[in-house]
């Protein structure tokens, strides 16, 4: 007879890396968290920690955006949901930028990839997601780049991210002004992708571009950057 406890406490072997998990059982989450499966319960069934319940029983999922929400808003650092991949979040109102980038950097599996339309969207996901770097078009709708990484650098927490900035329209008074903010490539579009993805590796201290399974393969490396 299967053991009902388990859909709802994520049973079986206790697992160490979460790093690839969407959706999390309350018994997971509460692993995850250092807390009570009782207290993320409590917490889900009060509105606290949202998700929601498998159809046509009582069990409970909460994704993992969410659960990096509730660990935010608590003070629980998310250093169980974290591995070896490095985040990137890419900002940028072009939707067909976006996808390509998802799409060329998603293929190395030591990346964890976010996207953000506007800088609004950004900072709340800057707050959860904690990039380790962050790909941002010069323009966007709502503000500026050079402010975005002039924001990462004033913050503690995000000081030492690493910023690269895509443009396709820049004159040398924007270059000047991003690189006062901190930015560490400019790079125009239309730009190389696999010389993007080499500035990316490079700044990641990752060797080189990986394939699909993660393994690393020579590419052309970008220029620019600081010192």
């Amino acid at each position: 007879m299967r053991d009902i406890a388990n859909n709802e406490h994520g049973g079986g072997p206790v697992q160490d890396d979460w790093s690839g998990k969407e959706v999390f059982t309350t018994g997971e989450a509460a692993r995850v968290c250092n807390v009570s499966q009782q207290t993320i319960i409590r917490c889900f069934d009060s509105g606290r920690l949202t998700g929601f319940r498998v159809p046509g029983s009582r069990f409970r999922r909460i994704p993992r955006a969410e659960l990096l929400r509730f660990m935010h808003d608590n003070g629980i650092p998310p250093d169980r949901l974290e591995s070896g991949r490095k985040r990137i979040l890419v900002i940028d109102d072009d939707a067909p930028t976006l996808a390509l980038l998802r799409e060329a950097l998603g293929r190395d599996r030591r990346y964890e990839i976010q996207t953000a339309e506007s800088g609004y969207d950004a900072g709340i996901l800057t707050a959860t997601f904690r990039p380790h770097l962050v790909i941002v078009d010069y323009r966007l709708p709502d503000v500026r780049g050079d402010l975005i990484v002039r924001r990462l650098r004033e913050r503690e927490d995000t000081a030492d991210t690493r910023v690269i900035c895509i443009s396709g329209v820049v004159s040398q008074e924007d270059v000047d002004r991003l690189t006062r903010a901190g930015a560490e490539a400019i790079v125009r579009k239309p730009f190389n992708i696999e010389r993007l993805g080499a500035k990316v590796a490079e700044l990641l201290g990752v060797p080189g571009a990986a394939n699909s399974n993660g393994t690393a393969h020579a590419s052309d490396s970008g220029s620019g950057g600081r010192p």
